[in-house]
C-alpha cells in the first residue's frame, strides 16, 4: 500500500516518521509529497495536499502534518473518503483544517478522532506527534485496520476553505492561496469562473496581463494569467517571479479586471 507524507519539517524529522512506518509495515511504499511546506502555513499545506492526493490510487493513506498546535488540546483525526471516481482514501493529521479541502475534493468523507493509544508509539513526545501518533496510525490503517478502530466518529472537526470569490460586472475578486517555488501566484478563483480565451487581456494591480494556455506563449519577463493544472487561475511571469512582480503573498486580496 502507498503512504504519502506532507510536512513542514524540512530535513531530518521525516526520516524518523518513515522508520516508524516501516517498523510497523515493512512493505509500505512511502511517497514524499513535500517536506518544504512554508513553516506553520496550514493553508498552504492544505492546498498542496488537495492538489496531489487525487492522483494516487484507491486505498492510499495520506499523512499531513503542519501542526503549530502540537502538544495542545487540538485533536488528532483520521478521515476516510468515499468516492465513485477515486475509491477509498485515508487522511491522517491534526484537526486544524489541513486535511479537509483534500477530503472534500473526493466527495463524501467520515472523520474520526484518534484516541486509541494502543496504536501510538510506546512513548509519545509532546512536540512530535508526526512520528509518535500520525505515522504509526497511518501505518496500521495501511496494514488493514478499520478506521473506526482509531476512535469515535466526530462531526465537529475544524473546517477550512480557501476564501470566497466575489464576481462583479467587470472584475472578479479573490485571494492568493499559494505561491509556488517558481513564484507563480495560485488564486482561489476557479479556472472556469471567467469565460476567457487565449489572447484576452485583463488588468491586475494596474498592469495589463494576457490570458494564455501556458507560460511560453508570452515573451520572457511578461506577466500572464492561465488556468493552472490544479483547477484555479494562476498568475505567472514567463521565466520570472509573479509574486515579486505583483508584490503578493499568501492571504492577499487579488482583483482581476476583465476590462483592462
Amino acid at each position: 500500500m502507498i503512504i504519502t507524507l506532507l510536512t513542514d519539517f524540512g530535513d531530518v524529522y521525516p526520516a524518523s516518521m518513515k522508520g516508524v512506518i516501516l517498523g510497523i509495515y515493512p512493505a509500505a511504499n512511502i511517497v514524499d509529497i513535500s517536506h518544504t511546506v512554508p513553516r506553520h502555513d496550514v493553508r498552504a499545506g492544505a492546498f498542496m495536499l488537495m492538489a496531489c492526493a487525487r492522483y494516487f490510487p484507491s486505498e492510499t493513506v495520506h499523512i499531513a502534518v503542519v501542526d503549530p498546535g502540537v502538544g495542545t488540546k487540538r485533536r488528532a483525526i483520521a478521515i476516510k473518503t468515499i468516492s465513485k471516481d477515486y475509491g477509498f482514501h485515508y487522511f491522517i493529521g491534526p484537526d486544524n483544517g489541513i486535511l479537509i479541502p483534500a477530503a472534500r475534493s473526493f466527495g463524501e468523507f467520515e472523520v474520526y478522532e484518534i484516541t486509541n493509544k494502543g496504536l501510538f508509539n510506546e512513548e509519545v513526545s509532546s512536540t512530535f506527534h508526526g512520528r509518535d501518533i500520525f505515522a504509526p496510525v497511518g501505518a496500521h490503517i495501511s496494514r488493514g485496520i478499520e478506521i473506526c478502530d482509531v476512535g469515535k466518529r466526530i462531526y465537529d472537526h475544524t473546517g477550512m476553505d480557501f476564501g470566497k470569490v466575489k464576481k462583479m460586472e467587470h472584475s472578479i475578486e479573490g485571494m492568493v492561496i499559494f505561491i509556488d517555488d517558481f513564484g507563480n501566484i495560485i488564486t482561489n478563483i476557479p479556472s472556469d469562473a471567467i469565460d476567457l480565451k487565449s489572447g484576452d487581456f485583463m488588468q491586475i494591480e494596474n498592469k495589463k496581463v494576457q490570458f494564455q494556455r501556458s507560460y511560453g506563449f508570452c515573451k520572457e519577463g511578461e506577466p500572464l494569467i492561465l488556468a493552472g493544472s490544479h483547477g484555479y487561475l494562476e498568475i505567472a511571469v514567463n521565466r520570472g517571479n509573479a509574486a515579486n512582480f505583483f508584490n503578493k503573498k499568501p492571504g492577499d486580496e487579488i482583483i482581476i479586471s476583465t476590462h483592462p
